[in-house]
């Protein structure tokens, strides 16, 4: 078999995704969300070279999917050389254990290959002691499968009991990086809180959406930015926050992570001080990929997310972005079949969307700046009413 070969010019390491058809699940949605898989995959810098799926009402207990599927995955692994098998969905330490026994490679969850991407990401001190935060509480239920020395042992009269093993000394390492990682970031978020005390009793709108939905293109058009965007998962990490004037109305509008299906609720944890600026907006821009087949259910799991935040009920305006890029397929004359989503014209999904919402959303294009002057009226609108109320002689002053 041919090498794969990175950008970098180094071997491109290869996986194989494994995801599994459980009850009340149709197999289009375990399509979509292998898609979103070979995604975090390819973020991550892998090549999928095979997807695999099996058909149980409940995962295996001991190896997540029946001992034949797992040879037969196992056989394509030692035949292609494969580095990675990567579940969809979060291993215990036993599983990952038992199926690497099986596989002889390395083995994921969909949980630690978002730990990955996140650990590849972040860039500031915050977000990399957020993700490490994450990362060890992660790791800490799953010890008993890797035998991981994080610092060398500490000897010493008293730093070691009778018979300790060296898992217990691991465990104990982690436990000591924990309180010295959530020390460190009460420091940062200390630090960030006056910063936004700072910034005064400006009004803050956040954009908020699924990850890859294009919140940073569309921060880099209302704000006249250069805000990192690019086509990959979770390609904004770091909060950033923009002073915008509109009407003579100043506001403060940040950018912030995707969410996404089953993020591993540590991360939720560790990234909530990030999130502050979701928890102390006024308004909510909840930006939406119209042109993905599972956008209803992506609005879902952002909701959700905003839920256990605690913003769930903030002023929002829904924003449906890559119309450019919507797909129709018109039905024939004679098919009787029911309507699906696919079958109906941008205009129809508008009626159906502004019936429900009426003002509180709009459709644009932020990659060919359609409609972006309407998004503008809006969010000016929507701005201008909390500033007044907060400054009810702000542009009486002025005149």
């Amino acid at each position: 078999m041919s090498k794969h070969l990175h950008p970098t010019g180094r071997k491109q390491e290869t996986a194989v995704l494994i995801g599994l058809l459980q009850k009340g699940q149709s197999d289009r949605q375990l399509t979509e969300y292998l898609d979103e898989l070979a995604f975090l995959t390819e973020t991550a810098g892998a090549l999928t070279l095979r997807r695999f799926s099996q058909k149980l009402d409940a995962p295996d207990s001991k190896t997540f999917i029946g001992s034949g599927k797992l040879n037969e995955i196992r056989d394509f692994i030692a035949e292609h050389k494969v580095d990675l098998a990567v579940f969809d969905d979060e291993l215990s330490g036993t599983q990952i254990r038992n199926i690497e026994k099986v596989l002889n490679c390395r083995v994921l969850d969909r949980s630690n290959l978002i730990l990955d991407i996140f650990a590849k990401r972040a860039r500031s001190a915050q977000a990399k002691a957020q993700v490490e935060l994450a990362q060890y509480q992660y790791l800490l239920p799953r010890l008993t499968r890797m035998w991981t020395h994080l610092e060398k042992q500490r000897g010493g009269i008293g730093m070691r009991g009778p018979g300790e093993s060296e898992i217990e000394t691991d465990r104990r390492a982690i436990r000591d990086r924990l309180a010295r990682l959530k020390e460190q970031l009460r420091a940062i978020e200390k630090q960030s809180a006056t910063q936004r005390k700072q910034r005064g009793e400006f009004v803050r709108v956040a954009l908020v959406g699924y990850t890859n939905v294009g919140k940073s293109t569309l921060m880099n058009l209302l704000s006249k930015s250069d805000v990192f965007a690019e086509n990959k998962l979770f390609a904004t990490l770091d909060t950033t926050v923009r002073k915008v004037v509109y009407d003579r109305i100043p506001f403060l509008l940040s950018d912030t992570v995707g969410f996404i299906r089953k993020l591993p609720h540590g991360l939720i944890e560790s990234f909530k001080s990030t999130l502050d600026e979701v928890r102390e907006a006024d308004v909510l821009l909840h930006v939406v990929d119209i042109s993905h087949p599972q956008f209803e259910d992506q609005i879902a799991v952002v909701k959700e997310t905003l839920a256990e935040l605690g913003t769930a009920d903030k002023p929002t305006l829904m924003v449906f972005n890559k119309i450019d890029a919507y797909h129709y397929v018109p039905k024939e004359e004679d098919d009787l079949t029911p309507e699906t989503k696919e079958n109906l014209s941008l205009e129809e999904f508008k009626k159906s969307w502004m019936s429900q919402l009426g003002e509180q959303c709009v459709f644009i294009s932020a990659a060919n700046r359609t409609n972006i002057d309407e998004l503008r009226l809006r969010l000016t609108s929507m701005v201008k009413e909390i500033h007044l109320v907060r400054y009810p002689n702000y542009l009486g002053s002025e005149q």
